[in-house]
């Protein structure tokens, strides 16, 4: 009877007063007792409610049934394709959306709608890839900084793919504790592109210039990755460079002149498709033919077998990379002995005595800035402070210098 009543004056009553009845309404439908009669009338009344010419009666039908589990699918379905004040919170909290309703949803929704579903507690994988694939920026923004978002690697590459040159996502992105390596790989090729473009526009560099410098960062970055990857990681990375033809002979040769043995043998064991121990063992050896074959094998380039044989016979005089800086950095003793052996060998190609010699100009400044900033930091620290406070005047003009 009281539905019936409330039926009869919801028809005629201003929307402010529609919308606190509806409110009342939809309440009591979850938490009163009503008999089966009336639980069906007010279910009706709540359906017809829908079609209420004022958003605020379904807002506040909307804000009532949102967190719960017993309200009817019908009227949350049909909340949940409604205008953005009225679906938010229906999609962003209510726990009877299905999967395949949400990835509709984000697939024709506007970005307000995507940010509310990138919101969402326990977002399933196939809503945060559909999200990745056609989501706003400031959607997938919200997907990231989510920690209930059910996020897989390839849905992290086309985030990447699609998004790596915004920097608010790309900090976002390299921020996540447990980000692959091919990953950051592509966020450093989006940042690398990026810079390219701006200087050119700039006219601070050529077209050729910011390509080559391009190129340069791009395979530092990618030496410094690898030296933070272990196993799965690796080799996903190494099979990420394998696909998109990064996995040269310069890169290659970098890590190994940078004492990352490590990546110089599990990039030999993509190229090669022979077994690690195997390839671990010739590397080893570097004597005979076996090296020689085990580059062939790899698809690199013959006149760069003296420049390899070089660079491991240098590694095993100079020993290891002692850190994880030390096994991304280009090590200048290792760089110039590989150049001096390869400038006495007739067979070597110019191409490469090319490269070795930009790794030699590399190596020769990094160490220069890296010894500069030692200094500077004896300078500051106070054990030193004494010893500048009582230094002739001269010698102090120089250090102030």
């Amino acid at each position: 009877m009281i539905v019936r009543q409330f039926i009869s004056w919801v028809r005629t009553a201003p929307a402010g007063e529609r919308a606190d009845a509806t409110r009342a309404l939809a309440r009591a439908w979850l938490v009163s007792d009503l008999s089966e009669d009336d639980r069906a009338a007010a279910e009706g009344a709540l359906l017809m409610l829908l079609d209420d010419p004022s958003p605020l009666v379904r807002q506040a039908m909307a804000e009532v049934f949102a967190w719960s589990e017993e309200a009817p699918a019908a009227i949350i379905r049909a909340l949940s394709t409604d205008q953005p004040s009225v679906a938010l919170p229906i999609l962003e909290f209510s726990p009877l959306l299905v999967d395949a309703d949400l990835v509709d949803i984000v697939a024709t929704g506007s970005g307000e709608v995507q940010c509310a579903i990138a919101r969402r507690m326990q977002l399933p994988i196939s809503v945060c890839a559909a999200m990745a694939e056609v989501g706003s920026a400031a959607a997938v923004l919200e997907l990231i900084e989510n920690p209930h978002a059910g996020l897989l690697p390839l849905s992290l590459d086309r985030i990447a793919e699609r998004f790596g040159h915004l920097a608010a996502i790309r900090e976002a992105l390299l921020a996540l504790e447990d980000l692959p390596a091919p990953t950051r790989l592509l966020l450093v090729g989006k940042l690398s592109e990026t810079l390219a473009q701006f200087v050119t526009a700039r006219a601070w560099l050529t077209a050729d210039r910011a390509e080559r410098v391009v190129s340069e960062a791009c395979e530092r970055s990618t030496v410094n990755i690898a030296a933070r990857s272990y196993g799965d990681d690796m080799r996903n990375l190494l099979r990420h460079l394998r696909a998109t033809g990064q996995l040269t002979a310069g890169l290659i040769l970098r890590a190994l002149l940078s004492g990352n043995i490590e990546l110089f043998a599990d990039a030999l064991v993509e190229l090669s498709d022979l077994p690690s121990e195997r390839v671990y063992a010739l590397v080893q050896e570097r004597r005979g033919s076996g090296l020689n074959a085990l580059l062939q094998r790899a698809g690199l380039p013959a006149s760069t077998y003296p420049a390899f044989r070089a660079a491991l016979e240098a590694r095993d005089e100079m020993g290891f990379a002692a850190s994880i800086g030390g096994a991304s950095r280009l090590r200048r003793r290792m760089v110039e002995r590989v150049l001096t052996t390869c400038e006495m060998n007739a067979e070597v190609a110019e191409p490469l005595l090319i490269l070795l010699r930009r790794f030699a100009t590399e190596s020769a400044r990094e160490e220069a800035r890296l010894f500069c900033d030692e200094l500077a930091a004896e300078y500051n620290d106070p054990i030193y402070a004494d010893e500048a406070i009582d230094a002739d005047p001269i010698d102090a003009d120089l250090i102030a210098a």
